[in-house]
């Protein structure tokens, strides 16, 4: 393609050596060419790093960024401070992508003029790959911010749509600084897990209009030793509170009640996750309060969930749990 636009794909790397080369050869293998590839490696203790200069060293689209360790926003947030591209998009460093995925996200973000693209994605496991598949169809051409708030949170109907910034393609406006005609959008350094949802709330209250590719491009690698599944209590407060910051944002943005409901289903959920955590390391101060916080929307929960009886009778173990 000629007359192109820079892609920005900026990878936050952290201890991942296992995993890090199949991803960067998924980004040199792309048809589209104009790219940088911005590599920050946060603080990693493996052979990470020196993997990722190596692919500098042969390739002059690739930059490296070392920096000590300061969590996975911390590294996307350096990414977003050292971009040039009109256009950037996210790749983890343990997933991959198709060969044509940044060229076909180009052509419809510059052919619909759009703040972001989103396609498809296949969720990858060490015995099986899945390929997401929404169970009612997204309409084709322009999105507005509601239909986009709407195939973002309710997840049981459009799962392929979700909340993370890996499959997606945005225009550099909503990351670029004020005095470059942007919104400086950054990811929340504070949460250890769960800052996606709170990043992608915030592009969506900047954005008009997006579009939907139905094809999956990114392979989203689920490892048993994420921080996403671990059982760390405090880490996993996280998502809770990234709930709870989205709920307010929306507050503030005059966001329809209908769609708060969902994140308010989503806030139990999590809550619930950390509910069990607490019950199996017997931490009972902490399964009070996080009783409190299911209590807070335990309706909206019933509501959104009234077709999956499982999930309401586990919800109610936890609440009837005696400490």
């Amino acid at each position: 393609m000629k007359n192109n636009a820079k892609i920005s794909i900026i990878i936050p790397v952290y201890n991942v050596e296992k995993y890090i080369e199949k991803c960067l050869n998924s980004i040199i293998n792309q048809t589209y060419k104009n790219i940088e590839v911005i590599c920050v490696n946060d603080g990693s203790t493996d052979k990470s790093g020196n993997i990722c200069d190596e692919y500098a060293a042969k390739d002059h689209r690739f930059k490296v960024i070392h920096k000590k360790n300061g969590g996975n926003a911390s590294a996307v947030n350096m990414g977003l401070e050292n971009f040039s591209g009109k256009y950037v998009g996210f790749v983890d460093p343990d997933d991959w992508v198709e060969h044509n995925c940044f060229e076909d996200a180009y052509k419809e973000i510059v052919k619909y003029n759009v703040d972001f693209v989103c396609f498809g994605w296949v969720k990858e496991q060490s015995e099986k790959s899945e390929i997401i598949v929404n169970k009612s169809e997204i309409e084709n051409g322009l999105l507005n911010r509601d239909q986009i708030l709407r195939y973002t949170f309710i997840r049981d109907v459009y799962p392929a749509f979700s909340a993370y910034r890996w499959n997606k393609l945005f225009n550099s406006k909503l990351f670029n600084c004020e005095q470059r005609g942007g919104y400086g959008i950054r990811a929340c350094e504070d949460l250890k897990v769960g800052s996606d949802v709170l990043f992608f709330a915030e592009c969506i209250i900047k954005s008009n209009h997006a579009l939907f590719i139905n094809r999956a491009y990114y392979h989203y690698y689920q490892r048993a030793d994420s921080l996403f599944h671990s059982k760390d209590l405090e880490k996993r407060k996280g998502s809770l509170i990234s709930y709870s910051r989205v709920l307010e944002l929306f507050e503030r943005n005059g966001i329809e009640s209908d769609i708060q409901v969902w994140v308010k289903r989503f806030y139990v959920y999590h809550a619930s996750v950390l509910a069990e955590i607490a019950i199996e390391e017997k931490k009972y101060p902490e399964l009070i309060v996080l009783q409190h916080e299911i209590r807070k929307y335990l309706p909206e929960y019933v509501e959104t969930n009234s077709l999956y009886a499982e999930r309401i009778a586990r919800i109610n173990n936890i609440l009837n749990y005696n400490t």
